[in-house]
């Protein structure tokens, strides 16, 4: 089967609920150059970590699958910062300055308060759930704490939470990135509509923080936020405010999903994390590297480069399979068995270099805490289907649903 061939069976539906038998073909080829597709797809652990951090590679990926002829898709009195590519897409030293300017409020400390309103709300979710005998983890708390935990953070009134979630639900197919959001029948794309309406809300969000400011809400840090003299345009920070709204929830929705599916399908680890809580820091890094939110990431060759014996023209695209490469031997002995309790866990579930993912500590947290509190509170809970429906996501490949039966939610 050519490297064509795979990919195509990578983009077939039948393979989301189990990709990785599909993925061990490719890690037993090596890097495979997919000339159709002007494309290099790497598996290899080693490979994969080595060129996240490489400069000959460029994040601003949009430049290979831009076309100068693409109409823009955005109507004309779309807030400007539409157009603004997000930060996780951009090279140094736009990117570094970006980078440094959010993290500045986007602190460890500022998670670490989080930590106790977060324990809340997850207990808070599954105690709406203890009245029915079997729910759907994602309204259910998978789908829901981490939008409503980030919109706390930036100050959201609770009355457009609301919004949020159906702004987030639309917007995820254009940041699964894989292939191009287009809805094919003539119509304005479902994506482009709510970019532009979250864009708005955002920008007059921003403008109320402008107006009346406050010292407790991630807005309010992020105007504050200064390096060198240096500050956010008003376009950059809306920008980033939707990045950290859409990124941050759709990968969190799929880490808890797929720690607790994962927990369900190996009973003796669901027992040993509810014997010992402790553990849940354990489970969620094992989950990051078993099955992880994000599946691949990508880059465009900056030059000419040789990867193993493939070699990719300045130009090319190189799609990083990072599920694949987690599940390299060579990395994880044993890599295809579900076990919080091995000795090292290698993963790239949060990337590796310059654009590792700044929302890791708080992504880290809303999985230790969901994952332990299900572990503690849910008797008894059980699968109603296996394996169950996926979305259509490649990239962000996650449950349409998680219906679960149990034998009650204790306090």
């Amino acid at each position: 089967m050519s490297g064509f061939e795979l990919v195509g069976k990578l983009l077939d539906p039948v393979s989301r609920a189990d990709p990785y038998p599909l993925y061990a073909e490719f890690r037993a080829r090596g890097p495979v150059w997919v000339e159709e597709m002007s494309t290099l797809v790497v598996t290899g652990y080693r490979d994969c970590e080595t060129l996240l951090r490489d400069p000959r590679l460029s994040a601003e990926r949009w430049r290979f699958f831009q076309d100068d002829q693409a109409a823009d898709p955005y109507p004309p009195d779309a807030p400007p910062s539409v157009r603004r590519p997000w930060f996780l897409s951009l090279d140094p030293p736009d990117h570094t300055r970006l980078r440094r300017l959010v993290s500045s409020a986007f602190t460890a400390r500022a998670v670490a308060r989080m930590e106790a309103p977060v324990a809340r709300l997850v207990d808070d979710l599954l105690d709406r759930a203890s009245g029915r005998d079997t729910f759907d983890l994602l309204p259910g708390l998978a789908g829901t704490l981490p939008v409503t935990v980030i919109c706390r953070m930036l100050g959201v009134p609770q009355a457009d939470e609301r919004l949020f979630h159906h702004w987030s639900a639309r917007l995820t197919r254009l940041l699964d990135g894989f292939s191009a959001p287009d809805d094919g029948n003539g119509e304005t794309p479902e994506w482009v509509s709510g970019t532009v309406e979250l864009h708005r809300y955002v920008n007059e969000l921003v403008a109320d923080r402008r107006r009346s400011p406050r010292r407790d809400d991630l807005i309010s840090e992020l105007l504050a936020a200064q390096d060198g003299g240096d500050v956010l345009s008003h376009d950059e920070l809306v920008s980033t405010i939707v990045l950290l709204l859409v990124a941050g929830h759709e990968t969190t929705v799929n880490l808890i999903a797929n720690g607790v599916l994962a927990l369900l399908r190996h009973p003796g680890q669901l027992a040993a994390l509810r014997a010992d809580p402790g553990t849940a820091a354990a489970v969620v890094e094992e989950t990051l590297r078993y099955d992880p939110p994000v599946q691949l990431t990508a880059r465009v060759a900056d030059r000419d480069l040789l990867v193993g014996k493939a070699k990719v023209p300045a130009g090319g695209l190189v799609i990083l399979l990072l599920a694949a490469a987690q599940r390299d031997p060579a990395a994880n002995p044993d890599p295809d068995r579900f076990d919080p309790g091995r000795e090292q866990v290698r993963h790239l579930g949060f990337g590796f270099g310059p654009h590792f993912c700044l929302g890791a500590p708080l992504a880290r947290l809303e999985g230790r805490l969901a994952l332990a509190a299900f572990a503690r509170r849910v008797r008894e809970p059980r699968l109603v289907a296996d394996p169950p429906p996926y979305r259509e996501h490649i990239n962000l490949r996650g449950v349409g649903e998680l219906l679960i039966s149990h034998a009650g939610i204790t306090r």
